[in-house]
């Protein structure tokens, strides 16, 4: 079996207030869209923004929980983007949930949640390489 990743699904309660964060804080901009769900074409895969409900019936789950063990990653090309990308991400509806600081292994990051509370560490490693497609490599 192939080793990638297709889509990555997010469940939110506020399409609009998802979008907005996606979109005025990032910079992405939607592949697709409609009332139930938004598309992002990202660098080899799909990120989803689905109504909370409407992924809790198109899975046959209920009780789906938010947030969850998990955190999502933007690494960016250089240090002092750090901090520019998570004021971004505030300013477009999402919180801050730890300030950006020099982790013991190297490099910078910080944490900023979205609306729905998905984290999102915003990072630097001058290991990784990052191509003009955005694609990282890992580097140790």
């Amino acid at each position: 079996m192939q080793q990638q990743i297709s889509v990555i699904t997010l469940g939110v309660r506020d399409l609009e207030r998802s979008r907005r964060f996606y979109v005025e804080g990032f910079g992405w901009m939607p592949v697709f869209q409609n009332d139930e769900i938004v598309f992002y074409q990202m660098n080899g895969f799909v990120l989803g923004t689905f109504k909370l409900g409407s992924l809790e019936q198109d899975m046959g789950r209920s009780g789906l929980k938010s947030p969850g063990a998990f955190s999502l990653a933007h690494n960016v090309p250089g240090r002092e983007d750090v901090e520019t990308v998570m004021r971004q991400l505030v300013e477009a509806g999402g919180s801050l949930v730890r300030e950006a600081d020099a982790p013991p292994h190297g490099g910078f990051r910080g944490y900023v949640a979205d609306p729905d509370d998905h984290a999102w560490e915003i990072a630097w490693n001058p290991a990784w390489a990052i191509d003009e497609n955005g694609l990282v490599t890992f580097g140790l």
